[in-house]
Parts: C-alpha cells; structure tokens; sequence
C-alpha cells in the first residue's frame, strides 16, 4: 500500500508539472497569436461622434436627407464603421476582354486603407496605407492596370452610399426622375479642392423612393495620371444587380456598367460587367497588413 500511495504521488506531480508546462506553452502561443494581429479596436465612443457628426451635417440640407436615408436603408453608418475591415473579391470584366481586374481586398473602412492580392496569383499583391501606394508581384506583368488609382476604386462602388458620410463631400439635391420604371430620388456628389486623388469626380446616385436602396450611380473619372492636362472620362452609369446583405450591412452582388446618354433610363452601350462575392467583416488582420511588405516598391502617383 505505501508503494502504491507513493506511485500516484509521484503521478501527480507529474500531472501537475504537465499541465504547468502545457499552460505555459499555450500562453506562449497565444501571446504570439496576438502580437501577430492588428486589432480593430476603434472606441465606440469615436464612431459615435463620427456618426453623430455625419448625422447632423447631412440632415440640414434636403439632398443630405436622402444620403443618409439610403445609409439606413444600407443597414446604417454606426454599423459600417463598428463591423471591423471589410473583404471582397472585386471582378472586374469588360465586355471586350481588355484591362480585367480580378482581386480579392481587404479595407480599413475607418481610415481607407487597401490590399489586394490577385486571384490569379495570390502572392501578387498590392495596397494602400494612408500615405502611400505599394506593390509587390513577380513581375510587371502582373497588374496590367495602375494599382494605385484601383487600390480603393472598388470601395467606390461596394462601399455607396457609405464612402460619401465625410467631410469635403458636397450634395446637390436633383429632381426626382423614373429608372427601370421605379421612382428615385435623385442626389450629386462633387468634391472639394485636394479632397482625394481625383477631387474632380462626381457621383450622382439614384435612390429607390420606395426602399432607400443606391438602385445605380453615375461617374466620372478624373484621375490626374489619366488626364494630366484636366478632363474626365465620359460620363458612366452603373447599375446594381440583386443584393445580400452581411453583417446588417446590405451589398450589391454585381453591376453592369454603361455609357450614360440622354436616352430613356440613360442607359447607353453596355461596357462591363462588375461581380462581387466573398463578401466579409474581420475584426483583426495581421499586423503591418497595409504596410508594404519586405520586398514590396512604393508606387509614384
């Protein structure tokens, strides 16, 4: 009896020690684990105000109004901003095959930071940090497109009406007008002078009057490094093609895309065809994940 009162001693102890070691070992691991993460750890208390000041900004004017009615109809601006950072596979393709942009990204909705990876080749990746565009892929040939100009390009149209709630945004209230046989609510978007790399864009959206959802937008593309002598693109119409909605927040699944005309509904020769999918929120990424990588080159604009 006392050998065996000694042998489960001595199993004990080493139980005990086991599980010292194995708790140590996945304290390690976690402390890593979280050391490796960016966290999105935005104070409600900020995006209250944020919102808060978006609020009453919009709703002193009439055009405002309606903006922030389709952000509510969107699943609301106080959402957007708590979800954490917004991924999406952004497929870009059009009609006649030239200049397809295929990437699956990731944004910082609160401050517009971007990164994409390529689809075709995931180690291909470029981004957007708040003060400068980088790339790193295996060679020129990867992104056949300006990185820079689309690394937050996509966010323009997943992001309507939410990309419009800062300050430098103006809106102007247009007469209400019939698309596609339903009533919209009419609003243009212009910028102030320095406002983003291409302050001479405009946006006009349409705002279904019976359920406050971005039905379509018109655009323009001013892009200085495409129009260094001024000018835009001829004017473009956008149009949604169904919705999901995702963390309360309601997306558009695709868009088509058309020359804008003055024809019935301004739908002018159909141009690209825009699919959207994977769509989630995060409430972390890995740390520097905007950053440009070991081996990555900044991009001049």
């Amino acid at each position: 009896m006392k050998i065996s009162h000694k042998l489960l001693g001595l199993v004990l102890v080493l139980s005990l020690i086991a599980c010292k070691e194995t708790t140590g070992e996945t304290t390690v691991e976690k402390t890593v684990e979280e050391t490796s993460k960016s966290q999105y750890d935005i104070p409600d208390s900020w995006i209250q105000k944020r919102v808060d000041a978006a609020n009453k900004r919009l709703n002193a004017t009439e055009a405002g109004k309606v903006l922030w009615s389709a952000m509510e109809a969107h699943g609301g601006l106080k959402t957007w901003y708590s979800n954490g950072y917004f991924s999406f596979r952004f497929n870009y393709q059009p009609v006649n095959g030239k200049g397809i942009r295929d990437s699956y990204q990731t944004i910082d909705t609160w401050s517009n930071k971007a990164r994409h990876h390529s689809i075709e080749d995931p180690s291909s990746i470029y981004g957007w940090d708040g003060n400068e565009s980088w790339v790193k892929a295996k060679d020129s040939t990867s992104f056949d497109y300006d990185t820079a100009f689309w690394a937050l390009t996509p966010l323009y149209f997943s992001g309507q009406p939410f990309v419009l709630d800062g300050e430098g945004v103006n809106l102007e209230l247009l007469p209400e007008q019939n698309f596609k046989g339903k009533a919209q609510k009419v609003i243009k978007a212009t910028y102030d002078a320095g406002v983003g790399s291409a302050p001479d864009d405009y946006y006009i959206l349409y705002v279904n009057a019976k359920t406050n959802l971005v039905d379509a937008f018109k655009y323009i593309v001013s892009y200085p490094k495409y129009f260094p002598n001024g000018g835009h693109a001829p004017e473009k119409i956008t149009v949604s093609q169904g919705t999901t909605t995702v963390n309360d927040i309601t997306f558009s699944t695709g868009f088509k895309t058309y020359w804008s005309t003055k024809d019935k509904d301004g739908l002018g020769e159909y141009i690209t065809k825009i699919e959207v999918s994977d769509l989630s929120f995060s409430p972390a990424v890995d740390k520097n994940f905007f950053s440009k990588p070991e081996g990555g080159k900044t991009i001049n604009k």
